[in-house]
């Protein structure tokens, strides 16, 4: 096989990147694995330090080291990448300690109420034309009305209809499935 077009994408246009990252490549997983214990995620910093490299190739610095700014480069995206999972640790302790909070406020009758309600809601969303679910459900999940429109594959500008004729439709459903009680 040669000449296919397969190959020319897997090439690189520069030799000497190529020795810089078969020379390097090893190296830096190695600092980006102590810095995040995580093999795998050491391996995408790596590609995406390499990647940036080969995208935007260096002018040579006045000490001639591409490979000082490729160790730095490395090694700021690991330190990135452990304040970013910090915050993602602080965020998800933080919704759990809410979410438990909430949880401990609420009472067992609580916990059936909203249960047998979210069981009625989908007992009428299952008896609406799919595309008036789909529009009440995507939106109550906080899409946009272009969101809506994409995912449905509809104009923008009629979501807004579909929307006000799915939930009167809701409404009709459920007050004929449970009588007048509240939604």
């Amino acid at each position: 096989m040669t000449g296919g077009p397969a190959e020319e994408l897997v090439e690189p246009k520069d030799p000497g990147f190529e020795n810089l990252y078969l020379a390097h490549y090893a190296r830096v997983v190695t600092v980006l694995s102590r810095l995040t214990l995580n093999r795998a995620e050491a391996e995408e910093l790596a590609n995406e330090v390499f990647w940036k490299l080969y995208r935007q190739p260096l002018l040579p610095s006045p000490d001639g080291s591409v490979v000082g700014w490729l160790y730095r480069a490395a090694t700021n995206l690991g330190i990135d990448a452990l304040r970013k999972a910090a915050r993602r640790r602080g965020y998800e302790h933080e919704a759990g300690r809410a979410a438990l909070e909430s949880r401990s406020a609420a009472s067992p009758l609580d916990d059936v109420l909203r249960d047998e309600r979210r069981r009625r809601v989908r007992q009428v969303l299952g008896q609406l034309k799919p595309v008036q679910a789909q529009a009440l459900v995507l939106r109550s999940s906080g899409f946009s009305y272009r969101e809506v429109a994409a995912a449905l594959g509809v104009k923008r500008v009629s979501v807004g209809i579909l929307l006000l004729r799915a939930e009167e439709a809701f409404r009709k459903c459920y007050r004929k499935l449970y009588g007048e009680e509240e939604i």
